[in-house]
């Protein structure tokens, strides 16, 4: 049982985590530090896809996550944010970050259950 609520607990924050500097990241106040931030944006979207997402979950977030997924790779690609305000393009691209790891792990894991049965 406390394995449960520590992988939960584990998960939750690094989502919050990850949200947070995707934020940052796409804000440009990360300096630096950027391409290591990316990568730990990337890292916290593996794990958030592995432990943050039970399997009565799965159907919301896949839906919730490529619907986000998909909106913002096509506005980041007709340039609609980088006309009106770059720095939202920059943040979507830092979600992006965090998201598409997070969808394709979540997919998979939903596949194997699929096989499974």
């Amino acid at each position: 049982m406390a394995k449960k609520i520590s992988s939960n607990l584990v998960g939750s924050w690094s989502f919050l985590v990850g949200l947070v500097l995707a934020v940052l990241l796409g804000l440009g106040f990360t300096g630096a530090y950027q391409s290591t931030i990316l990568w730990v944006v990337f890292l916290l979207g593996i794990v958030v896809g592995l432990l943050n997402v039970t399997t009565t979950e799965v159907s919301a977030f896949l839906t919730s996550g490529t619907v986000l997924v998909l909106v913002s790779y096509l506005g980041i690609q007709v340039g609609t944010f980088d006309a009106i305000a770059p720095p939202i393009g920059n943040v979507l691209r830092g979600i992006l970050t965090l998201f598409v790891p997070a969808t394709i792990i979540v997919a998979l894991r939903s596949v194997f259950v699929l096989a499974k049965r």
